[in-house]
């Protein structure tokens, strides 16, 4: 069953998480991106927090939980993939750069207001 808890985490989470994002997709429809983008980047801040505050106190299964099933769900590279293709114009190109260079940053403020330590984020030469 310890093996197993995981996975259950996974599975709940990514219900819940694909759930989310399904009623913000429904909630604001529209011919352009932005929600997309928006959901995206509220996920690399939320999983940034994530990895710094509870990574290190939390249990395997609940870091399988919510990282890869809520957080996993909630975002998606696949819909950032599609907007891409399917709009193959500047509007495109400026949605993808933005969508990379938020999302990172995004990420990098979530590790920093978790209170990461700067050593941590250091990668050895």
């Amino acid at each position: 069953m310890r093996r197993a808890l995981p996975w259950l985490a996974v599975l709940v989470g990514g219900a819940l998480g694909t759930a989310l994002r399904a009623g913000i997709d429904l909630a604001t429809p529209s011919a352009h991106p932005w929600p997309t983008l928006g959901v995206n980047v509220a996920g690399a801040l939320a999983l940034g927090l994530l990895v710094a505050r509870v990574w290190p106190i939390a249990p395997e299964w609940l870091r399988a939980g919510l990282g890869t099933g809520l957080l996993g769900g909630f975002t998606t590279f696949s819909a950032l993939a599609l907007v891409v293709a399917q709009r193959p114009d500047a509007e495109a190109l400026v949605y993808a750069a933005a969508s990379i260079v938020l999302g990172i940053a995004a990420a990098w403020l979530g590790l920093r207001l978790g209170g990461r330590p700067r050593a941590a984020l250091e990668v050895d030469e």
